[in-house]
């Protein structure tokens, strides 16, 4: 795998597959560049070159003890597209990689961006405050981080059904669903807690406001992780030229059970 270092030494892992006009998926908290493997291939057959980041502490890049707040995953995106001279791009993001994708155009401009999807996104506040209170109470990001610095494996393992949402029939083996529960175990413990807490309290209404190029937002109503009224109905408020889709029988993980509805959303979108 192609590695770049970014200004703190910190070394990165990306992937990068196909030609023509590039898209830069980024993946969600805990996940890295494998999570796409149901969006890279159908991109590339239809002509795209996909380029994937492993994220400081996720996949096969280094894990240093600092960086895991918004603005230093939006500079390490910013110096992958630099390192690739990527331009025309349309962003990706799944997740708390909504934030980072967000962060980034406010951070860096969208000169070389023509498009964003924000997918699942824990966009655009999770933090309950006295300006947002639509958000989360502290206490369940306490709880939280004491659960998975207890017991990591059963948070996961505990949360899997409904961050798929197979109770609406989704259909998804049992041998699947172990096998994300091990690929989100593959992240860094430290980074895994860091980047958690972060995206809590960070605050990407600001950044949304300023977003004006074309934008998805996708979201699933079941959506257990991103709660929909939380996220994805106040993104769509925040972005008024979003293209905005909801998924009835869709959770979190979205990207693998309605893989083949949202390829062809994005791909209509990026074409529109």
């Amino acid at each position: 795998m192609p590695f770049f270092e970014v200004g703190d030494g910190t070394r990165l892992s990306y992937e990068d597959y196909g030609a023509g006009a590039p898209m830069v998926f980024v993946s969600s908290w805990v996940l890295n560049a494998e999570m796409w493997e149901y969006q890279v291939p159908f991109f590339v057959e239809q002509g795209y070159r996909c380029v994937l980041l492993d994220r400081r502490g996720h996949g096969r890049s280094d894990r240093p003890s600092s960086g895991y707040d918004a603005d230093t995953g939006a500079d390490d995106l910013a110096a992958l597209i630099e390192h690739l001279d990527l331009r025309g791009i349309t962003l990706v993001a799944h997740s708390a990689g909504g934030g980072e994708a967000a962060r980034y155009l406010s951070r860096h401009g969208e000169e070389r961006v023509s498009s964003v999807a924000f997918l699942a996104s824990t966009l655009p506040c999770l933090q309950l405050t006295e300006d947002n209170p639509e958000g989360i109470p502290e206490t369940v990001n306490e709880a939280t981080l004491a659960q998975l610095r207890k017991d990591r494996p059963k948070w996961f393992a505990d949360r899997a059904q409904g961050y798929f949402a197979t109770h609406l029939g989704n259909d998804v083996s049992p041998a699947l669903i172990e096998h994300e529960v091990r690929r989100c175990l593959s992240a860094s413990p430290f980074a895994t807690a860091a980047m958690f807490h972060s995206n809590f309290h960070a605050d990407f209404r600001p950044d949304l406001r300023r977003v004006t190029i074309p934008t998805l937002v996708v979201h699933g109503v079941s959506d257990q992780s991103a709660p929909i009224d939380v996220t994805g109905r106040r993104t769509r408020k925040l972005v008024t030229h979003a293209v905005y889709r909801e998924y009835p029988t869709a959770g979190h993980g979205l990207y693998v059970t309605h893989a083949e509805q949202l390829n062809a959303d994005i791909l209509e979108f990026i074409k529109s």
